[in-house]
């Protein structure tokens, strides 16, 4: 039996347009050149202003100020106060050029999607960038002061509380991505209803669970302590309410897509 070729269907917005192997690789080179050396430039402005010293300062802030009246940060390896300032900045300079890294691998895939599908993939980049820097703001400004004023309040008054840098930003990475990978939670639930996997009905029943499991993986991804596990575990059950209602208002009440073939057969 001879097969239709998708060039002949007029429906098929791709059609005639495939490109070579090697061209998508050459597109590809040149993407990824142009994120590394968005990511140069603001690396080579952060390195100039504020300096490396300055981020590291904004980046230990939350914690230099909700310790005891006069305590530093410690170095207890003797490159510490070189490397760790510039893999702070390297980092930063990765954040702030996120949007045009997003932006490159956007165009790269976008002449592969059809229309319907550009529709949906463009608002999910955007929103999952705005919600991973949401997420890493919360763990700023609330998760970090917060674990600090914890551990100086349960701290014994004979030990001084001066933590070492390279640990201070190992954590703060780590916490950094997964609260900025926390947040994606809405993100997923919407994607779920909208490929048909789950239903809203399924969604909600499904939140008893979900609740159980959020304060589990909040205990093993974050440090051992209540208020980090409890900053993680009660957004988590928020953002999936909200994913609930952003999936009830961009995806409705739609059905799987197994159910719909199923439908549209037995028409």
């Amino acid at each position: 039996m001879a097969t239709e070729d998708p060039k002949d269907d007029p429906k098929d917005e791709l059609a005639g347009t495939e490109a070579p192997f090697v061209s998508h690789l050459v597109e590809l080179r040149d993407r990824l050149i142009r994120a590394l050396l968005a990511v140069g430039i603001v690396f080579g402005v952060l390195c100039v202003w504020p300096g490396p010293g300055g981020l590291y300062d904004l980046l230990a802030a939350p914690m230099t100020h909700h310790l005891p009246a006069g305590t530093k940060l410690i170095a207890t390896n003797v490159f510490s106060p070189f490397l760790v300032p510039l893999k702070i900045t390297l980092m930063g300079a990765f954040l702030i050029a996120l949007p045009v890294v997003l932006y490159q691998v956007w165009a790269f895939v976008a002449p592969g999607l059809y229309s319907h599908e550009k529709k949906f993939v463009l608002p999910l980049v955007v929103s999952s960038t705005i919600l991973f820097f949401a997420g890493v703001a919360f763990c700023y400004f609330v998760v970090i002061p917060a674990l600090t004023r914890f551990i100086v309040a349960v701290a014994p008054t004979s030990i001084n509380t001066a933590p070492d840098i390279e640990q201070y930003f190992g954590t703060v990475l780590t916490l950094f991505l997964v609260f900025g990978i926390a947040f994606e939670v809405p993100v997923a639930v919407v994607v779920l209803a909208r490929v048909g996997v789950v239903t809203i009905e399924q969604l909600k029943k499904f939140r008893g669970y979900f609740v159980v499991a959020a304060f589990i993986v909040s205990a093993i991804v974050t440090p051992p302590d209540v208020v980090s596990q409890l900053s993680l575990a009660i957004p988590l059950c928020l953002l999936y309410e909200l994913g609930i209602w952003a999936a009830r208002a961009f995806v409705g009440a739609a059905k799987p897509a197994g159910d719909e073939a199923a439908a549209t057969k037995e028409t």
